[in-house]
């Protein structure tokens, strides 16, 4: 039923019908075709201005080939800067190896400068005690041929004494050596034993040199040295130095 009164709708029975005039083909078709250029110029221009704004042009395309240009020629400049770089970078190990090589090689000509600057010194304390070993004309058995007392930086004194028997393949001597130092206290004389109350055992053949560091009491001004040599009880020599 439905679809009759859609049918009748319409259809030329339908109940209100209006006439209208027919345009020809050709220009149903003529009308088409100029819409259509209408809009594609429209759409054309819309595509040109669009270009335009956004910088899409003839020129863009050379810039465009000048910025890849640019791009290959600064991978090549960072290429060549990491190569630099790297050979830098090498360079400075080898030169801190150098370096630290050099270092320790100072260090140990400093060590052994060191070495020999008191090597050097204890040969000239040797020297200047060996060279008072020409025995005295007309000496008999043992006498003692030099003494000294020499103040160190730390408040000690070093002291030493040369022994000597001046005959010619003398048999071996046996005693005791008394090392007794003078000085002053609070204004009054002082003494202090430097060997020990025994003493210090002695055995030489020829010569012997005997030293020892002494420990200066506090507030002691050390004024001078005596050294006495025994065999058994019998004082064989004895000598004096001041400081």
């Amino acid at each position: 039923m439905r679809l009759r009164l859609l049918r009748r709708r319409l259809t030329i029975s339908a109940p209100r019908m209006m006439v209208r005039s027919a345009f020809p083909w050709p220009i149903r078709w003529a009308l088409a075709a100029v819409v259509i250029g209408f809009c594609s110029a429209i759409g054309l221009w819309a595509f040109e201005f669009g270009r335009e704004i956004a910088g899409i042009e003839g020129g863009t395309q050379a810039e465009l080939v000048r910025l890849r240009e640019r791009v290959t020629v600064l991978d090549a400049e960072l290429v060549q800067a990491r190569a630099q770089r790297d050979e830098a970078q090498s360079v400075a190990n080898t030169a801190n190896t150098l370096i630290t090589t050099e270092k320790v090689s100072s260090e140990k000509i400093l060590s052994k400068l060191k070495s020999l600057e008191d090597e050097n010194r204890r040969l000239q304390d040797d020297l200047g005690f060996f060279e008072k070993l020409t025995p005295s004309l007309g000496a008999q058995g043992v006498t003692i041929r030099a003494l000294q007392g020499d103040p160190q930086a730390d408040g000690k004194i070093r002291w030493q004494v040369l022994l000597i028997q001046a005959k010619k393949n003398p048999a071996e001597f046996s005693g005791r050596l008394e090392v007794v130092f003078v000085g002053v206290l609070n204004g009054k004389a002082w003494t202090g034993a430097g060997s020990g109350p025994d003493g210090i055992l002695v055995k030489l053949g020829q010569y012997g040199r005997i030293e020892g560091l002494y420990d200066v009491p506090p507030q002691v001004l050390i004024k001078g040295l005596t050294v006495k040599l025994f065999e058994g009880v019998t004082l064989r020599a004895t000598q004096s130095v001041k400081i």
